[in-house]
């Protein structure tokens, strides 16, 4: 079972998203907050694997509360979700840890592969919208941490910012996944970044990629 819990500041949307959810034998709903700043406790309550975070909230929102919970130490994975498909505060959430993002109108499907693949796998959740906001950037040099990049470290790069896993990515490159994931460590610390999500970012933002999708 996978569990989830649910921040939104909207009852309705709450409840809309506990009903589809509920509906799969694979998910439960382990519990609710309204605001960013009852997410704290809500983990250490509820111990979900995933939270559907709400960006858009009073006080608190999705951005400070998921920076504050990746800042703790061992959280559970957060996917955003927002009314908007470029809304630019998703990126904001993406850079603060988030895992990826999610319309609330997305289709059932869309939402409940969502939560899996967040919770099972290290894919990066990252549809086209958001890469459009983040290739919005004025285009400049690259940075000196790309041009010190080996050619298989690139070609890891671009696979994994169009969301691929380390499985994908090293079934494409015909190596194993080990190596794979051993590339990718060495494309976090070369460009400072912390987590998968940011390196995608990174990587839009700056124009690094070969193939834009």
């Amino acid at each position: 079972m996978i569990r989830v819990a649910l921040v939104d500041d909207d009852p309705l949307v709450r409840a809309g998203l506990t009903a589809i959810l509920r509906s799969q034998a694979d998910l439960e709903i382990v519990g609710e907050a309204g605001t960013g700043a009852e997410v704290a406790a809500l983990v250490q309550t509820c111990l979900p694997d995933v939270i559907l975070m709400d960006v858009r909230m009073p006080g608190m929102d999705g951005i400070e509360a998921t920076r504050r919970l990746v800042d703790s130490g061992d959280a559970p994975v957060v996917v955003v979700i927002t009314t908007f498909e470029h809304d630019a505060y998703v990126l904001e959430a993406l850079r603060a840890g988030a895992r990826g993002f999610v319309l609330k109108r997305a289709p059932v499907d869309q939402l409940v592969a969502a939560v899996r693949i967040a919770a099972t796998s290290d894919a990066v959740l990252f549809p086209a919208s958001i890469r459009q906001l983040a290739q919005r950037r004025p285009s400049s040099p690259a940075p000196q941490w790309f041009t010190r990049l080996t050619q298989r470290e690139r070609d890891v790069l671009d696979l994994l910012a169009q969301g691929h896993t380390n499985a994908e990515i090293g079934a494409t490159l015909y190596v194993g996944a080990e190596t794979i994931k051993t590339h990718v460590g060495s494309l976090l610390a070369k460009s400072g970044t912390r987590d998968r999500t940011a390196l995608a970012i990174l990587a839009h933002e700056g124009g690094l990629l070969r193939d834009k999708p």
